[in-house]
This record gives structure tokens, sequence and C-alpha cells, in this order.
């Protein structure tokens, strides 16, 4: 007997996100589909301006002008996001969806105690009195690792240093128990160590709490271990996705395989770093058909026309490639690259 199928906490489906400029229309979120389950971490990766961060910001309706989210659904449980009044988005922040952002500060205000904030995080909420919302300010701090948490309540976010700061941040996230947890690049600015903590702790949670999870980052070194499934962006578009296991060991697209072969930890000690050739284009200007051809060493012709959307079911992979690498391939690439002296 076939298990039932449950269904994600969170699925995005052909979300569009455009600013308005003076040179023409940037759209910064291009199509973009992804589903996330309860207990599941997916990993969003891409360089900068790939539009990872913009794809939250527009799951959380924090988009302001001249942005504008054209097109798409985001459902949490079923409902559409995108149809809520901005106090009913008021509601669901903090509460059903949860945000930590890169700079602990963002989310910290810097005059006010930790109690002070954490009680209010609560109390928006919830119909509890100040005590029980201290209380469960208090059990969010030791679940991240903070100790002596009745003395770092009364605290402010100055006396504490950065990798605890985030991690004030991320028991905030914590505190209404949220369904969906969006992380945008938390522990880029930590040192490795406390770096290594928070992935730890936040993956343990996340499998606690049955909590789903987003991480957004441009470090594939750092999903690689973290998260569940992948969706690689470039230019605003979602290029390949699927298992990170598979994704990482066997990419399909070529940009895929540029960021896997650009991480230190894939190359021998003194071997010079793969670089991919050029820069990321201007969203005002991209290429016409794939906006990854011009960098691209295997485009021809036909990827001047915009390419489809490939899918292996049984796999559960997608990628949007006229020349996809295949497994036999990208075997012998690795073990070349992993064989030369540089």
């Amino acid at each position: 007997m076939s298990r039932p199928t449950v269904p994600p906490v969170l699925e995005v489906q052909n979300l569009q996100m455009h600013f308005a400029a003076r040179d023409g229309v940037v759209r910064a979120v291009d199509d973009v589909s992804f589903s996330v389950g309860r207990g599941r971490v997916l990993g969003i990766v891409g360089e900068s301006g790939s539009g990872k961060s913009m794809t939250a910001y527009s799951i959380m309706r924090l988009i302001d002008a001249p942005g504008r989210i054209v097109g798409g659904r985001v459902l949490l449980h079923g409902e559409d996001l995108l149809e809520k009044s901005p106090e009913q988005m008021r509601r669901v922040r903090g509460d059903r969806i949860a945000m930590i952002f890169q700079d602990p500060m963002m989310t910290l205000n810097p005059v006010l105690r930790i109690d002070t904030q954490m009680i209010e995080a609560v109390r928006a909420h919830r119909n509890v009195s100040r005590g029980e919302a201290l209380a469960l300010a208090r059990e969010a701090l030791v679940r991240v690792g903070i100790a002596a948490p009745d003395e770092r309540l009364t605290s402010y976010p100055h006396q504490f240093s950065g990798g605890m700061r985030q991690r004030v941040a991320i028991a905030i996230a914590l505190l209404n128990k949220p369904d969906l947890i969006i992380c945008d690049e938390p522990t880029t600015a930590l040192d490795v160590t406390i770096q290594g903590q928070i992935l730890h702790e936040m993956q343990t949670l996340c499998r606690e709490s049955d909590t789903a999870l987003i991480w957004i980052t441009h470090d594939l070194s750092v999903v690689a271990g973290l998260a569940d499934e992948l969706c690689v962006m470039y230019a605003g578009r979602v290029v390949e996705s699927g298992s990170v296991q598979r994704v990482i060991e066997t990419p399909r697209h070529p940009y895929t395989q540029g960021l896997i072969a650009s991480s230190p930890s894939r190359n021998r000690r003194g071997a010079p770093l793969h670089q991919i050739a050029g820069s990321t284009p201007s969203l005002l200007n991209l290429p016409s058909g794939c906006a990854f051809r011009t960098r691209c060493a295997h485009a021809t012709d036909i990827c001047a026309t915009t390419p489809p959307l490939s899918q292996d079911d049984a796999a559960g992979r997608t990628w949007r490639c006229f020349h996809p690498l295949h497994e036999a391939a990208m075997r012998g690439a690795v073990i070349h690259e992993e064989g030369s002296d540089g």
C-alpha cells in the first residue's frame, strides 16, 4: 500500500518580480518555482545578483516600489500569500513564516534590551502574559546554545559578539514555532567555527521541530551538508534543481558545474581555483535565450533561444539547458581535475 503524499509547507509557482527602471524593466525574479516540505531543508545558491534574496523578499511580501510582484503564486499550506492584505501579511510574518538576515542588526533594535525585543515578538502574535512570553524567550535562547540566558536577556545587542547576535536573531525566529524559516546568508559574516555550530543547530532544530527551512547562500560547500534539495539560480531564474546529492555529484547545467569547480574543497592544495569566465550580465541587458550562454563553453547557436524546462521524473531533477552535462562526462571531468597538478 502506497504512503499518502504529504503536501509541501511552501509551494512557489512561476513567481515573477520586476523593478521598473528608467532604462527598462529588471526581471529580478523570472518564473521561479520550487517547494519545500515539513522538516526539509531547501538550499538556494547562485552568484550575487542571481535573484536569491529577491525571491525570499517576494515570498515575505517585503518588496517596495519600484519593485512589484507581477505574477505567480506563493502557497503556504495551500493559501496564496500574494492574495493577502498588508495587515494579514503582518500577522503571517514572524508567526507562520520567519526570516533570518545576513546582518543580525537588521533584526535587532540596538537601543532595546533583548528581553524587551523577544517579549514583543511573542505578544505580537500570541495572547500571553509578559511572564509567559519571557519564559518562551528564555527557552529559545537555550535552544540556540546561549549560556546564562537570564543574564543575556537583560543585555543590549552591542554587548554581544557577531555570532551571539546571530544566535539571538535565530532564537527570535523560533519564538512562535513558525511553519517556515527563510535564512538569507545568515552565517556569511561569521568565522568558520561559529558558522559550523550554527549550521548544525539549525539543521537539528529543523528536524526536531518539523519546520521547513530555506537556506540562501552563494557557498555550495555550506548547503552540501545541510540541505535536502537544491535550487541553482542565475539571472533571476532557476537553472537546475533536485536533491542536493544528485545536483552536486552529477550537475546537468554548465553553470552548476562551474560553481562546484570553484569550491576550494574540490581542488588540491596549491592548485588554482577554477573561475567561471566573464561576469554576471546586467538584468537590464540580458542576452537572448539562455542568459548564461555568453559565459558557457558549451554554447551553440540554438542557445540564443530560450531553453525549455527539462525534467527527469525518476530522479526529481529539472534543468534549463540545450546541452546538459551527462554523468559519464562529469565523472571523467572530476577525475581529470582531481588528478591534475594544476
